[in-house]
């Protein structure tokens, strides 16, 4: 694999944990425990854990509109 190649990969999935990372430090929880559970899965867990954060927030987004 060519080195462009392997950066790509890594910038996409940096992108999710990092926005996540920085939306589980702005965002109430109603409970401290549960943000740091979200904080501790999000960086634990990089890549997985920053895409099922934001899948996970985005649902309950759409759910809690209609």
């Amino acid at each position: 694999m060519k080195f462009h190649t392997l950066l790509f990969i890594f910038f996409v999935l940096f992108i999710p944990t990092l926005w996540s990372i920085v939306h589980v430090a702005y965002r109430d929880f109603g409970s401290i425990k549960k943000k740091a559970l979200w904080g501790c899965f999000v960086v634990f867990v990089p890549p997985i854990g920053g895409i099922v954060y934001l899948v996970v927030y985005y649902i309950g987004k759409i759910r809690s509109r209609q």
